[in-house]
């Protein structure tokens, strides 16, 4: 029995939205039993290998401190241990101060081998440094200055003449002295370098009137300067004008008997001026890695975070941008405790912004797939009342296929305006499925067109069979 063509007409319809017919199933219920179990195995192994429980595993880093007695080698072997019991790895590189520090992590941008450093505020960077600042530590160094008998001086004028100590060459202590010493131009002090060792010896035996250290106000050496060496501290005089002069200063005090209680050592409190000490970066770290350090230094100085949001950033070095974020969210964000290599890649607020660009690239894209589906659909609804007119009202797409030929349709005007219906409708046929294949349809509504190419292929269809009948000219 032949095909009737209103029959092959539907069946084609039917592929097209349907599609293909799938195969058979081949897999066993015990075959798919079995894969089955094995993907959730595997991605059970994959979660155990990963350990998504938010950790330090990603941080392993250098930081040079200062030497293995002092305060900075202490400081850094406590950020080591908190870094250590959450799984990371610092090492505690010491050094002769921060001097060498800055020296040693400039020259280190190329090897990347040293990532971080503890440094005094107020060092002088060269051109070109290419350091950053990571944050300050809320518990600040002290510069003191030592001696005997040192009531006698009162005011910075008593100062003439004296023999000062400032610390070994290339020191901290000796830059931050000779920064001091330049507003004291005019009082002919005589300046030595000495080593800390030499200088307290040679303050003990009086070869020298005052010797400078940056210090701990509970550094066991400050302790031990002042109890077993007899040595004083001096009342800085007028320490509060001298602040205003180096910004990176502020006045402290070390209170009385703060250093020996019984003994009352000091035995008046004792103005100083407070440094603050400095973590900074090369620039070797990744982001992920500063903040995993942050986080420890947060967990050892819960006053970390509080020190430092909203003060003025006066070291001359700019703040790294993972730091900035760290400060303003008041500890480490989503992506660096759960995924920290998502912040290697971009900071939290950039994905933010990628997230909100994206969804709004969708919405783009969504409201220009639904125009195009509008206009789609609007031109095949006037074709069809085209073809109404041309056919009569009620008539189906099956009943065009199957009707004999009108001889009305048979002149040249009819089959002129039947023509260019068939022109139309291939054109518009064509366009639904280039619209279909655009990278404007969200996934999955390509199936609206495959509805709209169906119903034009159809209607285009029955036409041109229609216009087969005709008879010819």
């Amino acid at each position: 029995m032949a095909e009737k063509p209103g029959s092959r007409i539907a069946i084609d319809r039917l592929k097209r939205v349907l599609g293909r017919p799938g195969q058979e199933e081949s897999l066993s219920p015990a075959t798919k039993t079995v894969l089955f179990f094995a993907v959730v195995f595997l991605l059970v192994a994959l979660v155990a290998w990963l350990d998504p429980r938010p950790s330090l595993r990603h941080v392993k880093l250098s930081m040079l401190s200062g030497s293995p007695t002092g305060q900075y080698h202490a400081l850094v072997e406590g950020f080591a241990g908190e870094v250590s019991r959450r799984n990371g790895r610092l090492i505690n590189v010491p050094t002769a101060g921060s001097a060498e520090n800055i020296q040693r992590l400039i020259a280190a941008r190329t090897t990347c081998d040293l990532q971080l450093a503890l440094v005094q505020d107020g060092m002088v960077y060269p051109e070109g440094h290419g350091l950053q600042l990571i944050g300050r530590l809320p518990v600040a160094e002290s510069l003191v200055l030592l001696g005997r008998d040192l009531d006698r001086f009162r005011a910075p004028a008593d100062l003439k003449g004296i023999r000062l100590g400032i610390g070994p060459m290339g020191s901290g202590t000796e830059q931050l002295m000779r920064r001091v010493l330049a507003e004291l131009s005019g009082l002919d002090i005589v300046v030595s370098t000495p080593s800390i060792d030499v200088q307290l010896a040679m303050l003990e035996r009086g070869e020298l009137d005052l010797g400078a250290m940056v210090i701990s106000d509970k550094a066991r050496l400050l302790a031990d300067a002042v109890v077993r060496r007899n040595l004083d501290i001096l009342a800085m005089p007028n320490a509060e004008s001298l602040t205003r002069r180096l910004p990176f200063a502020r006045v402290g005090v070390i209170e009385a008997g703060q250093l020996d209680y019984v003994r009352q050592l000091p035995r008046v409190a004792k103005p100083v001026l407070q440094i603050d000490t400095l973590i900074i970066s090369n620039g070797c770290a990744s982001d992920g890695a500063i903040q995993g350090l942050m986080a420890a230094q947060a967990e050892l100085s819960p006053n970390f975070v509080r020190h430092n949001k909203g003060q003025p950033n006066q070291t001359g070095l700019p703040l790294a941008g993972v730091a900035q974020n760290f400060f303003k969210d008041e500890g480490p964000d989503l992506l660096g405790t759960y995924a920290p290599w998502a912040v290697d890649i971009l900071p939290l607020p950039t994905w933010i912004q990628i997230g909100v660009a994206i969804s709004v690239l969708f919405s783009a894209m969504t409201m220009g797939h639904r125009f195009r589906l509008w206009r789609i659909d609007a031109n095949r609804v006037r074709l069809e009342s085209q073809i109404a007119e041309l056919f009569g009202e009620g008539t189906t797409v099956h009943a065009i296929a199957e009707m004999p030929a009108d001889p009305r349709h048979a002149t040249p005007q009819a089959r002129a305006r039947i023509d260019q219906l068939l022109a139309r409708l291939g054109a518009l046929r064509d366009r639904c499925r280039r619209h279909s294949l655009s990278v404007l349809v969200p996934m999955g509504e390509e199936m609206s067109y495959r509805y709209q190419e169906a119903l034009i292929s159809d209607l285009l269809d029955a036409t041109r069979l229609y216009r087969d009948r005709l008879p010819s000219e």
